[in-house]
């Protein structure tokens, strides 16, 4: 759903974005970039405002000056997982094309008598067995200076940093024991069909990630220049660490997606009873993708580079998106938006991004 763009004016309730036809216990719907609402307005002028050991939010945009002030979720520490015999969706293949991919389970093989028995993984929400990682490690990332508005450059930086993602994600996955494969991307310069539907949707920007295929959908001109009465991220900022921030934080449902989060997150929404327990489930499940997405731009910095300056137009940026006033709240406010990136960013642990240990008032 959308991120960065204010919604077309149309009543909310009847445009909540549901399946047409909801998929089963296993099969979580379409996952997208951003929230419901896209674009807060801008709030003007210049808010001084000095925090005791938090980074300053807010950048100097072109001629515009505009902060938010949140504080990083504290998560001090991890709790080893109790041990589960629930394990999470494999499946075969490394995605090596930019085009989707039919995926399909196999079989695993029978254990051999000198094979050493298979982790145990959690599944949970609470307490994973990816929460037991350190960190994402460095990697070298440089991104160039393609522009955002021109399709080649954009795809080929899409796909070149998703390489990045494949590096330090499937490590973190591999040492917890977690199956690895690469998500299949699907990049188009204007409008495309995918396995959960249309991207990006009529009036919407945005990417997003599809469970049945794990493959990333993504229209580069209505990500960098909008579509309809939705305003695209360029409107924001035309460097494009943003939307490759955004196509990390995609990146970040597959990651839910192989941990087995997306499963246990779908199953609870299943079992809920009230539209406003469906929807606190989906704030904490986006706001989990954002995170990891901080974790990345983080692991990339050095290289890529996200000097500090860039760095804080990352956060004014996620100030800057999320669930807007009237539409449905499944993605987060744009100050908790900001606080979860923030958090990814400044403290890069995976246990650092449970969403679902946090207050509620931080997933709002």
């Amino acid at each position: 759903m959308p991120y960065g763009q204010p919604p077309p004016p149309l009543p909310p309730g009847p445009h909540h974005r549901q399946p047409a036809h909801p998929p089963p216990a296993w099969q979580p719907p379409r996952r997208s970039g951003g929230g419901a609402g896209m674009v807060v307005g801008v709030v003007f002028g210049l808010l001084a405002l000095t925090f005791t050991g938090l980074v300053l939010v807010g950048a100097l945009i072109k001629s515009s000056r505009d902060s938010v002030s949140v504080s990083p979720v504290a998560i001090p520490t991890f709790t080893p997982p109790e041990r589960s015999t629930e394990r999470p969706t494999e499946r075969p293949g490394d995605g090596r094309s930019d085009e989707p991919e039919p995926r399909t389970s196999q079989p695993s093989a029978e254990p051999s008598e000198n094979s050493q028995p298979r982790r145990t993984l959690n599944t949970s929400l609470k307490n994973n067995s990816l929460y037991a990682n350190r960190g994402l490690p460095r990697v070298n990332c440089p991104a160039g200076s393609g522009s955002i508005y021109n399709h080649s450059q954009l795809k080929s930086l899409i796909l070149k940093t998703s390489r990045c993602m494949d590096k330090v994600w499937s490590k973190t996955l591999q040492d917890r024991g977690i199956t690895w494969h690469r998500p299949g991307y699907a990049i188009t310069s204007r409008r495309g069909r995918g396995a959960c539907g249309d991207f990006p949707q009529t009036g919407s920007i945005v990417p997003y990630y599809c469970p049945r295929n794990t493959t990333i959908y993504a229209s580069t001109t209505a990500m960098a220049r909008g579509s309809g009465n939705a305003l695209g991220y360029g409107q924001i900022t035309d460097w494009h660490g943003a939307i490759i921030s955004m196509m990390a934080h995609e990146y970040g449902h597959h990651v839910q997606q192989l941990s087995g989060l997306s499963n246990t997150w779908w199953q609870q929404t299943l079992e809920s009873g009230s539209r406003s327990g469906k929807l606190a489930l989906s704030r904490r499940f986006e706001l989990q993708a954002t995170c990891f997405g901080g974790m990345f731009m983080r692991a990339a910095a050095a290289s890529y580079p996200v000097t500090p300056a860039r760095r804080n137009t990352l956060y004014y940026f996620y100030s800057r998106v999320g669930d807007h006033p009237g539409w449905p709240r499944d993605h987060g406010s744009p100050a908790n938006n900001n606080r979860w990136f923030r958090q990814g960013y400044e403290k890069n642990k995976t246990f650092q991004c449970n969403t679902w240990l946090a207050p509620s008032s931080t997933t709002s």
